[in-house]
């Protein structure tokens, strides 16, 4: 007996990125056909491509090349191309009826406006998950921030449900701020960390052996947010209205370049947002 042909729709993809990587994989798992992995035609970005297609079975091919035979076309570009990009494959195929994707977080689906114009529906569809050099992460559980036609929303949101995502509506003028957000969870976390280890450095222990030194506190911060939220979890001295304790903070930061701005305007918004005591006097020290 044959077996029963899949109705998930075919892909291809645009870009071999770290985003790109991440996400190919985690289709093809779910099922997805992927057709081609477009790339532009530097021999670096063909390499990626052509590494990328043989572990999912695909064609890798520059964008001269491409079939675009595929139901859905998303493009994992950065921000800057996603418009030239769709501007450029907007006449090599009929797009009539198809569904167009861009994983921007900042930008919306009108990037996508050349293939909307030739009959595509098109949406922006942005996982709140960092992709990094050397790291996959697995979109299990990861929300995807969805705008855009309502075909290719109705799609989108197919695709998130079987990759085991969350998919959440947002409006392209909370795309701004939404990008805004992710920006505090993962890319300024890290630069706070990488001050720490500065900081750490000042109280004589390197670099390496603070990361690691850091890990438990870290984890049981993060494990606290999850389960109790912000201000439950909130400890230190300003949580107790330490002030001379925070005082000395302030005096041996001031050897630590750009640590002493990181402490203040943080404190800072502890104190707006956060429970702490001596607020008053936490506030003249901050000034």
């Amino acid at each position: 007996m044959a077996g029963k042909r899949s109705t998930k729709p075919r892909v291809a993809i645009v870009g071999a990125g770290n985003l790109a990587s991440a996400l190919t994989v985690a289709l093809r798992g779910a099922g997805y056909s992927i057709d081609e992995i477009i790339s532009r035609a530097q021999p670096s970005s063909l390499r990626r491509a052509r590494t990328l297609a043989r572990e999912v079975g695909a064609s890798a091919v520059s964008v001269a090349q491409a079939q675009l035979s595929a139901d859905v076309v998303w493009f994992c570009v950065p921000d800057a191309v996603i418009a030239g990009s769709a501007a450029v494959l907007a006449n090599d195929a009929n797009w009539k009826g198809r569904v167009a994707l861009h994983s921007s977080g900042a930008l919306t689906s009108d990037e996508l406006a050349p293939l909307r114009q030739r009959g595509a529906s098109v949406a922006s569809v942005h996982p709140l998950m960092t992709f990094v050099r050397g790291s996959r992460p697995s979109l299990a559980g990861v929300s995807f921030a969805i705008e855009g036609d309502p075909k290719a929303v109705r799609v989108a949101h197919a695709v998130v449900k079987n990759l085991r995502g969350h998919a959440f509506p947002i409006r392209k003028n909370q795309k701004d701020a939404y990008h805004a957000w992710g920006m505090f969870a993962s890319p300024l976390l890290t630069a706070l960390l990488a001050a720490t280890e500065r900081v750490a450095a000042a109280a004589g222990v390197p670099r390496t052996a603070a990361r690691a030194r850091m890990m438990p506190i870290l984890n049981q911060t993060l494990a606290n947010y999850s389960r109790f939220g912000a201000p439950p979890s909130f400890s230190g001295p300003i949580a107790r209205g330490d002030v001379a304790t925070v005082a000395k903070h302030l005096k041996i930061l001031g050897k630590v370049p750009g640590a002493r701005e990181a402490y203040v305007a943080l404190a800072r918004v502890a104190l707006r947002d956060l429970p702490a005591k001596n607020r008053p006097a936490l506030e003249k020290l901050l000034s």
